[in-house]
């Protein structure tokens, strides 16, 4: 088969063919848009497909015993709507093997810890990840005969400390979706290399277009593609990406698993992908600008944002990235649940939901302090988490400045 220059074959999985040189709108436009999943369309048409049909017995029985990556065997195994994204999505991890869809973004983690994981392991998971993230691992793994250890997500090095005979894997969420403290990825991935240990990353966040997860290190980096990738809140969709050392397992695993991310999903998140750079630009620098102007509000006490100083990891965070998402928390300088609700009931242009990375704006109260064991939360007041959308930053800073009114009224 033809394939467009600079594309790589892919048919045993090989080590992506990405150039990491190009602007981030030129990569995100072009990657995955291979001509034998195109059929010379500008978008990769949706197959739909549970039934292969073969010419023969002997066909199918040959068919059977080769390699089923990219190629048409069943429809779990993908068309290539599903390969068209994965492709992508590879090629945007310069050093990475492949990507392999899921369902959601918890589909996703869950596929990739038990790619690692086995009865009698021990897993190394940053206190301040996503939740159900923490419910996986102290629900799921712990029936499974894997123990967990939480961590500091500030321990950086000092992770090597806690890194025993059992430790098979280190999982990082940086930044935290919750309180946006930032890891040290690299010193962290230092110490797990230097023990055999794997390491894995939920880089919903940034995206490889900010941290490119593959090339600092990370054995596994996944993504909510529901948020970022996606970007229209109407899509349902995760990925790991892989290196070529742990590919074939999370491949085998998924499979066994019997994961798979539909082809209508996946051809909506190769749509959203086009304008993935585009958007995370704006959503950043509004973001920022919104983040900025909640620091001279006298009644915010703090605002958790990884390109702000004042946030836990900024070092890293000015270090690693290349730039910021829409997602932050800012802490509100006393009051209580009620003034808190007032708050958030009355803003007009932010709705009131869980996940984020879409194109509206978003707010939604969160208590880190039910979940944290390792280090307690501590703050001023309650939090608020906002995701800024695509509005225009002036509309988004009167609907907020509205709020913290009905909040100091509230007190």
């Amino acid at each position: 088969m033809g394939r467009r220059p600079g594309h790589p074959q892919g048919d045993g999985g090989g080590v992506s063919g990405s150039d990491s040189r190009k602007g981030d709108g030129t990569r995100v436009v072009g990657a995955g848009r291979r001509k034998e999943w195109t059929q010379g369309i500008v978008n990769p048409p949706v197959w739909r497909a549970s039934t292969i049909l073969y010419d023969n017995v002997a066909e199918l029985r040959a068919n059977a015993g080769r390699d089923t990556h990219h190629r048409l065997f069943y429809g779990r195994r993908g068309t290539p709507t599903q390969w068209s994204l994965a492709d992508a999505l590879t090629e945007l991890e310069p050093g990475a093997a492949a990507t392999f869809l899921y369902p959601s973004g918890v589909a996703a983690v869950s596929a990739a810890l038990l790619s690692v994981l086995s009865p009698g392991d021990e897993l190394l998971l940053a206190d301040s990840v996503y939740d159900p993230t923490r419910s996986f691992a102290t629900g799921f793994l712990k029936r499974f005969g894997v123990t967990t250890r939480f961590y500091d997500p500030m321990i950086g090095g000092g992770i090597a400390e806690l890194i025993g005979d059992k430790t098979r894997a280190i999982f990082m969420e940086t930044p935290g979706s919750l309180t946006f403290e930032v890891q040290d990825v690299p010193a962290i991935v230092a110490a797990a290399k230097a023990r055999g240990v794997v390491t894995l990353l939920d880089n919903t966040w940034a995206t490889p277009l900010l941290f490119p997860a593959i090339e600092k290190g990370i054995d596994l980096s996944i993504l909510a593609c529901t948020k970022y990738v996606a970007g229209h809140s109407d899509v349902m969709l995760g990925s790991v990406t892989a290196t070529p050392d742990h590919w074939h397992q999370l491949r085998a695993t998924s499979f066994q698993l019997g994961q798979t991310a539909s082809p209508d999903d996946a051809w909506l998140g190769s749509r959203g992908l086009r304008t993935m750079a585009l958007r995370l630009k704006h959503h950043g620098e509004v973001a920022l600008e919104v983040a900025r102007w909640l620091e001279t509000r006298p009644e915010v006490a703090r605002v958790l944002h990884p390109a702000l100083p004042s946030c836990p990891g900024h070092e890293y965070f000015a270090r690693d990235f290349k730039g910021a998402a829409g997602l932050f928390t800012f802490i509100l300088r006393g009051g209580n649940e009620a003034a808190r609700a007032a708050l958030i009931d009355g803003l007009e242009l932010f709705g009131i939901g869980y996940s984020w990375g879409g194109f509206e704006s978003l707010a939604i109260p969160v208590d880190p302090e039910r979940i944290r064991t390792v280090v307690p939360w501590q703050a001023e007041g309650p939090a608020v988490r906002l995701q800024i959308g695509l509005e225009d930053p002036a509309d988004l800073i009167a609907d907020l400045a509205a709020g913290l009114d009905r909040f100091r009224a509230a007190q």
